[in-house]
């Protein structure tokens, strides 16, 4: 199966080694460049006039992905947009641009149960996560949870390669506290407003 059935049969799709570990370390080397430029700034909640920093709500810094990119963020960028018009295909979801921002949740940091689309919003169709963590430890944190309308939860490691994609309306998450530093690629895949 692949993540159009996933997305289909179950609203999630987890997919592991989405990219190698040569891929991910390519990534991980953009991390500090961006930093040096000055380009991660810390995660603000809200929308428009409410948007304010809340640690208490949510930890992470983050660093959107834009001009000027580096060679393994272009070669990210064209596998999402396969994966966008594939899904387009399957499962006429009408995707249409992508939002893609660097997180990194510092030791202690999380971020409290939410859902991907901003009150009185629906653009954003389908949420992702892809996971830059080499060597995750079991006991690390940092975990996924995602909820379901019958009050389960399922918890997800953040394991370097590995591509998380949900429906982002009205799927509520958390991302539980990390014990050392946790980094992913983060985004959203929007329909036309």
């Amino acid at each position: 199966m692949g993540v159009s059935e996933d997305l289909t049969s179950a609203g999630i799709s987890v997919r592991d080694q989405y990219l190698g570990a040569a891929q991910v370390r390519a990534l991980l080397e953009c991390l500090p460049k961006r930093q040096a430029r000055g380009e991660f700034a810390a995660a603000r909640v809200g929308a428009a006039a409410t948007l304010r920093q809340d640690v208490g709500v949510r930890g992470d810094l983050t660093c959107w992905l834009a001009e000027p990119l580096f060679p393994a963020e272009r070669e990210l960028l064209l596998g999402f947009e396969q994966l966008r018009m594939q899904l387009n295909r399957d499962l006429t979801l009408g995707l249409f641009e992508l939002d893609l921002h660097y997180a990194w949740y510092p030791p202690g940091a999380g971020y409290a149960r939410h859902v991907d689309q901003p009150h009185g919003t629906a653009d954003r169709r389908l949420s992702l996560i892809l996971y830059l963590n080499e060597n995750w430890q079991a006991g690390a944190g940092g975990e996924l949870e995602i909820f379901d309308a019958h009050g389960g939860c399922r918890q997800i490691e953040p394991l370097a390669g590995r591509l998380v994609c949900f429906l982002s309306a009205g799927r509520e998450h958390a991302v539980r506290p990390a014990y050392r530093d946790r980094f992913s690629i983060t985004g959203w895949f929007r329909a036309r407003a």
